[in-house]
């Protein structure tokens, strides 16, 4: 769906993407797209990929735009924000946001995917886990750490992924990447799949590799290790307890399934809010720089959300991102808008708490 909408005199081409639809049994059914936007919190199940997760979800919900914060492997579950329409232009943030995860470490084995999916490679004999021991790993493994990515992930050598090569036997060098592991937890587990099974909870930046941590770990305890199980509890503020499943959505009527969704702005929602004028916020949707008074706009920020507003408005509409420096209100992610006018126009047919927009109190 493409159009060309103008907003004080400024152009802004509008253009839909299709993501094309990888389940079979969605292709056969031919459904009518619609403009849909928000943040739908995803308890991802076992078993599915990501991506076969937000296609299942974009077909429940009809959209005709959507894209996922970052990817979780199969045997992995738990938090996946989905991303529809004006959404999609805030994914960023997620995929750069600090995240939690709880695993179990099965002992005693080393597998060609460092999880349970993979064959096993290499059988030693586990050590006592003690607790000194165990305190002894979470020491050396929080803070800042040089972790090499798997082979088994989508990280790009000379153009392809780094599965594609595992997948034919062949290991490539891979550069160490520079992460943080914020906070750390270790207790003994039990675990019919291993001799021995340690559970963990960690808190960590972008881009850490909990299979390579947890293969790590067992490297250092001496007896190898591998992942048994994967589940992320917290994303970028958002939590486990808010998520839904694919399978009561599937349960749900259409407007119960869009009362699930988070309006766009909940993925900034943690940066200071800026509110416009008519004026003011017609040129900013244009991608006009809005210069104001000395500290009108506030102190420099990397990051603000920015809304418009009638004078004497309750609540305001929800235009996009942008940072300030030096009194300059400089854009950085727009809706546009057609997309701030279905936002208003779903708010008003179905009332859905979750589309519904932010109020700014003046």
């Amino acid at each position: 769906m493409n159009g060309t909408h103008t907003a004080h005199g400024c152009s802004v081409r509008v253009e839909l993407v299709e993501i094309n639809m990888s389940q079979p049994t969605v292709q056969r059914q031919k459904i009518q797209r619609r403009p849909v936007h928000g943040v739908l919190l995803l308890d991802k199940p076992l078993g599915l990929s990501s991506n076969q997760a937000l296609q299942k979800a974009k077909w429940l919900l009809r959209a005709d735009k959507a894209g996922h914060t970052g990817t979780l492997d199969p045997l992995a579950t738990g938090v996946l924000p989905l991303c529809f329409g004006a959404a999609t232009k805030f994914s960023q943030i997620q995929l750069e946001a600090d995240k939690t995860y709880e695993a179990v470490l099965l002992l005693g084995q080393k597998t060609s995917t460092a999880d349970a999916e993979g064959e096993v490679i290499e059988t030693r004999p586990v050590p006592e886990i003690t607790p000194a021991l165990l305190e002894a790993m979470t020491q050396r493994f929080t803070g800042p750490l040089a972790q090499i990515p798997p082979m088994y992930s989508a990280l790009k050598k000379d153009g392809k992924a780094l599965y594609e090569y595992a997948r034919k036997g062949q290991e490539v060098e891979r550069e160490p990447r520079h992460i943080v592991i914020h906070k750390l937890s270790m207790a003994v587990a039990h675990d019919p799949r291993a001799q021995a099974a340690i559970k963990i909870v960690v808190s960590c930046s972008k881009g850490t590799y909990i299979r390579t941590l947890g293969e790590d770990i067992g490297e250092a305890i001496g007896c190898g290790a591998h992942l048994g199980s994967l589940r992320r509890l917290e994303t970028g503020g958002f939590v486990a307890s808010q998520c839904i499943s694919l399978q009561a959505l599937e349960a749900m009527t259409e407007a119960e399934r869009d009362a699930q969704l988070l309006p766009a702005q909940s993925l900034v929602a943690a940066f200071p809010v800026v509110t416009l004028d008519a004026d003011n916020a017609g040129r900013f949707l244009s991608g006009l720089r809005r210069r104001g008074t000395p500290g009108q706009w506030g102190a420099d920020k990397p990051l603000v959300q920015v809304y418009g507003s009638e004078m004497g408005a309750v609540s305001a509409a929800f235009l996009g991102s942008a940072h300030i420096t030096a009194d300059e209100l400089i854009p950085q992610r727009l809706l546009s808008p057609i997309e701030i006018k279905d936002i208003l126009l779903a708010s008003q047919q179905h009332a859905a708490p979750g589309l519904a927009l932010t109020a700014v109190h003046h």
